[in-house]
């Protein structure tokens, strides 16, 4: 456990702050998604059962009130299953952003090197280049892993509101 917590010690210093900004963030993005996976799993069934149970016990599914009813039961549904899906994806938009800010100030201490050594000394500028390229690398995973999260969590809701739609019958 303690070779586990130095190796990711010495990869946060080689990548530098940035890196550390950046695995927070998709330690959130991974949480959101979590979280909206087991409310997909578990917790919407409970609300979905709940919301057929109310439509069939009604008397009335024929009229214009009832078809009222009915779209704001679906929207209100559709609204707790899109839940953080919205932030999920910025999350992700944000990820090879802050990777390109590593990208920066990797290069930014490239040149310092160079301007402090007078010269284009590949192993003075070695450090540099890995704090360059390793927060490039790591947001782009971020990125990567988050976009097909969010796909099928979008996917999934859409999925979703469609039984929704097919379960709430009006009757004609």
């Amino acid at each position: 456990m303690i070779e586990f917590l130095e190796a990711i010690r010495d990869f946060t210093e080689t990548g530098g702050q940035v890196l550390l900004v950046i695995g927070l963030l998709i330690f959130v993005m991974w949480l959101l998604i979590l979280e909206r996976a087991m409310y997909l799993m578990v917790w919407h069934k409970q609300a979905k059962k709940e919301a057929v149970a109310m439509w069939t016990a009604r008397t009335d599914r024929s009229s214009w009130f009832a078809e009222q009813v009915r779209q704001k039961t679906i929207s209100q549904l559709t609204m707790r299953l899109n839940g953080s899906i919205p932030i999920i994806q910025s999350l992700v938009a944000l990820c090879p952003l802050l990777g390109l800010m590593g990208t920066v100030t990797g290069m930014i201490e490239v040149f310092d090197v160079m301007a402090i050594a007078g010269s284009g000394n590949a192993r003075s500028m070695a450090s540099g280049v890995s704090k360059a390229t390793i927060p490039t690398m790591a947001g782009m995973v971020g990125a990567l892993s988050g976009v097909f999260a969010a796909t099928w969590l979008t996917r999934m809701v859409k999925s979703e509101r469609t039984h929704l739609e097919d379960a709430l019958i009006i009757q004609r």
